[in-house]
């Protein structure tokens, strides 16, 4: 029971310090990211990194969790519990 409690805490505690850093961000920098002089003097530069933020993150969480079902082919429901055996 331990072991998987320590391994929920790792993943959570991480996400708990990646939200307090954005918290801390955003106070630091109260002015939206769009909304920047650098940001309306090049707005495809802006649209770029606005893409890159929103889509780059889900698409390397969908590559992690591919890499690690194609890692570990034979987890999963047995055959046997699926035909109604215990």
């Amino acid at each position: 029971m331990f072991a998987k409690l320590r391994q929920l805490l790792l993943p959570w505690g991480v996400a708990l310090l990646l939200s307090a850093l954005l918290v801390a961000a955003g106070r630091h920098w109260p002015t939206p990211l769009l909304a920047q002089d650098w940001a309306l003097t090049r707005p495809e530069l802006a649209l770029q990194l606005a893409l890159a933020l929103v889509l780059l993150p889900p698409a390397a969480m969908a590559a992690l969790l591919l890499q690690r079902l194609a890692a570990a082919p034979g987890r999963g429901e047995s055959t046997d519990c699926a035909q109604g055996e215990r």
